[in-house]
């Protein structure tokens, strides 16, 4: 939907002014059996440490490091994934902000303007959320034995990350470890668009369908450029002080 993506469009610009309060505890994704103090990735150097929040705001609770050692999870995990992106706080106030840009062009005319109109939209628009979470975090990758997590390169070029990043959503990690097909990701985002035409009325039909599909899996891939560079990011501009020999006064 062209509301969609120029609400996506609206939230990148904001993301550097949140970066100033995306001080959150670090989630680790340890390697298969290893503890995370002491996963060593190729090259020597220990593994980057996920915030909970990308730029502050964008939930990061499934991304690891690809240079770790593979390890399989659970069901119940993959589910776990699923629930902390959707109950993350400021998720609803992205929800909240697209609801905001879908009011002032009156998508959806017949859901009307006025706070009844807006509540709607807000709505429909996190059941919309909600429910991609867990068909492509949780339920579909449980069914098809794939895993949902976006596993980080972190090295290479600018312009390979980039496609590495969003070429995610077409390809993932099955349960072994291999890549393969993200059937998870056009499943899931598939059933979750198709479920749209309950509460779409004035989007309804093939078409419809296949433009919030894929609008949502678009959206998929530029969150995780996002993911695959925040560390980065974070590094360069508000960690210099850690890289500061407080005896020498150089830069290690």
């Amino acid at each position: 939907m062209c509301t969609r993506i120029f609400a996506l469009i609206t939230f990148s610009l904001t993301l550097a002014a949140q970066c100033l309060h995306a001080q959150q505890q670090p989630v680790v994704e340890p390697g298969a059996g290893t503890p995370a103090a002491e996963a060593i990735v190729p090259g020597g150097q220990p593994p980057i440490e996920q915030d909970k929040h990308a730029f502050g705001v964008l939930p990061n609770y499934r991304t690891v490091e690809n240079d770790l050692p593979f390890s399989k999870i659970t069901t119940g995990r993959k589910f776990k994934i699923a629930l902390e992106d959707t109950i993350d706080g400021p998720s609803y106030a992205l929800a909240a902000a697209f609801s905001s840009i879908s009011q002032a062009t009156n998508s959806n005319p017949s859901f009307n303007q006025g706070m009844v109109g807006y509540l709607h939209r807000y709505a429909t628009g996190l059941a919309d959320q909600d429910v991609g979470n867990f068909m492509t975090e949780a339920i579909m990758p449980s069914l098809l034995h794939q895993d949902p997590r976006y596993f980080r390169k972190g090295h290479g070029t600018k312009w390979g990350r980039i496609a590495y990043a969003a070429s995610r959503t077409l390809v993932a990690r099955n349960d072994s470890g291999n890549w393969t097909f993200n059937a998870s990701e056009f499943l899931g985002n598939g059933m979750t668009a198709s479920l749209g035409n309950l509460y779409y009325p004035d989007s309804r039909g093939f078409s419809p369908t296949m433009q919030r599909m894929f609008t949502q899996i678009g959206t998929d891939a530029f969150s995780q450029v996002l993911k695959e560079f925040w560390p980065d990011v974070k590094r360069k501009y508000f960690n210099k002080h850690k890289d500061t020999d407080p005896l020498l006064g150089t830069v290690k």
